[in-house]
């Protein structure tokens, strides 16, 4: 089990956003922090504290040069996701990162889209692929969520398709749609099965807010999965020690 840290960036600032509230209209979007920071800063951090495998997300258009800063100044360190696809790819592999992450890209009008998969690891290889499955539950079941996170796909998560994606793919990044952004505890459900199914190295994220949310999820997934933590750390505003938690990891 690793921490995995995240930068999030929505109209080139780094915030944490309950994501569901994403594509809704001017306040109605749900700003958990606006840090006073630029992402290279907490590019920095991360790098000094020899994190991998952190993710830039861009939540939509104006984020790009932010999204570079970061890369550039941890190249290897972080992977990119938001708005990635074919075209785009190399791009940002270029100017230093480690992978990139597609959702909507590969999941078209609720359905997986295998040319589109297929064509983007025709540019970037299995190896710098990462496959972003956040997810709802609906009716005891877990379907990919995309185009942020409002439309309900018919990919289901479960032990089949998960092995089929995992022929395309270096890592899985799934959010808990439901949870995340909520600091309401993490989805112990979700957890637990994901742990069952997945064989490559898989980050969840979603409700982690406190040391005992993160040893219940140590449990659930027998430590087979990384972790993202978001609002709940002191460096977007909560009140979880960044520093308390990175030194906990290194010790696992």
């Amino acid at each position: 089990m690793e921490f995995r840290p995240c930068i999030d960036l929505h109209n080139g600032k780094v915030k944490q956003i309950v994501g569901e509230t994403l594509g809704t209209e001017g306040n109605a979007i749900i700003e958990n922090f606006v840090s006073s920071y630029d992402s290279k800063h907490y590019a920095s951090m991360f790098k000094q504290d020899q994190l991998l495998g952190g993710h830039v997300i861009m939540l939509g258009e104006g984020n790009q040069d932010e999204a570079v800063s970061a890369l550039q100044e941890y190249p290897g360190g972080l992977q990119i996701g938001g708005g990635i696809h074919a075209e785009n790819a190399k791009y940002y592999l270029d100017r230093g990162a480690s992978h990139v992450i597609v959702t909507s890209y590969i999941f078209r009008d609720g359905q997986l889209n295998l040319e589109n998969l297929n064509n983007i690891v025709a540019v970037v290889g299995k190896k710098r692929l990462v496959i972003d499955l956040s997810c709802k539950e609906k009716d005891g079941k877990w379907f990919v969520a995309t185009n942020q996170w409002k439309q309900l796909s018919n990919f289901e998560l479960n032990e089949e398709n998960i092995r089929f994606l995992e022929q395309y793919c270096d890592e899985f990044l799934i959010h808990a749609v439901d949870v995340e952004g909520k600091q309401s505890g993490i989805q112990q459900s979700l957890v637990s099965t994901l742990a069952k199914w997945v064989t490559i190295p898989t980050t969840y994220a979603g409700g982690a807010r406190s040391f005992e949310d993160i040893e219940l999820f140590k449990q659930l997934s027998d430590g087979k999965l990384d972790i993202t933590i978001g609002s709940a750390l002191d460096i977007f505003g909560g009140s979880l020690s960044y520093d308390q938690v990175v030194a906990y990891m290194k010790e696992q």
